[in-house]
């Protein structure tokens, strides 16, 4: 069963794994170097409890302990109950939810790994929104595609906005990082992938007719809000695709374009 210890300084060194939780800058750097990521609110750390990550500690209010009671007596980390204003002083947030935990990342596979045991991948190339990593992450795991690879300057799907979006999605589908953008995609190629690009261009074929699903592998390539996929991107995809669209609309927020593209892939049958 894990230490309850109340704190009362912020300051307090065991709260360095919270501090300044919205300086988006200092935690990309700071998390990955001390393999660490925030996950906030109950059902999030109870996800990533489950997704099988080690608690480093957790950090509740007090009207939380009771509700995070049976979380408490299984994790040996330590748990620091403290006020709502000293969280806020801490994070430089109102911790609405009221819990939050920091958590140790596991390693990730490397990309030849992941492609070894799947059939339905997403790809992202440039997205560093977070709040569009967490949907996809989301989008992903709900509509049952296997894995996700990111491209080497893509967010952290483990930054704490992406978590909070994804509702822990991202502790469900396995991803990995190509390291170099985009020759690795050939590692895609060769495990046996045809690559799709999706893009608005109007010489895409419709995905309808581009029938994903009925493909042995797919990988459905996605760029970043705005700019899309990059020309060289596009350029080492075997099929580009487009999801069509109605009263002059162009295009859809990465976020929307990657659920129904995720649907086509894989006919809209999770695989559980």
């Amino acid at each position: 069963m894990a230490d309850i210890i109340t704190i009362e300084d912020p300051d307090d060194p065991r709260l360095h794994d919270y501090t300044g939780l919205t300086d988006v800058e200092l935690r990309r750097r700071r998390e990955p170097a001390e393999g660490l990521f925030i996950a906030e609110g109950e059902k999030v750390i109870r996800r990533a409890r489950h997704a099988g990550y080690e608690m480093r500690s957790m950090l509740l209010s007090a009207k939380w302990v009771d509700v995070m009671r049976d979380v408490i007596d299984e994790a040996p980390a330590p748990v620091y109950a403290v006020s709502p204003d000293l969280a806020e002083r801490v994070t430089g947030y109102h911790v609405h939810r009221g819990a939050l935990a920091s958590m140790q990342r596991k390693p990730l596979p490397s990309a030849a790994e992941l492609l070894r045991s799947t059939r339905r991948v997403a790809v992202m190339e440039a997205v560093n929104d977070h709040t569009n990593i967490g949907a996809i992450f989301r989008s992903a795991a709900a509509l049952g595609m296997d894995a996700v690879l990111l491209s080497p300057d893509c967010a952290d799907p483990l930054y704490r906005r992406s978590v909070k979006v994804s509702m822990g999605a991202v502790f469900s589908v396995p991803y990995a990082r190509l390291e170099t953008w985009p020759r690795d995609l050939e590692t895609v190629r060769e495990a046996g992938f045809r690559i799709l690009a999706l893009t608005p261009d109007e010489k895409a074929t419709s995905i309808d007719a581009a029938a994903p699903h009925r493909l042995e592998r797919v990988a459905l390539m996605l760029g970043a809000e705005g700019e899309g996929l990059s020309t060289r991107a596009l350029m080492a995809a075997d099929e580009w695709v487009r999801i069509p669209m109605a009263h002059g609309i162009d295009s859809l927020n990465v976020g929307a374009a990657a659920a129904v593209s995720f649907y086509a892939v894989t006919a809209g049958r999770p695989q559980d």
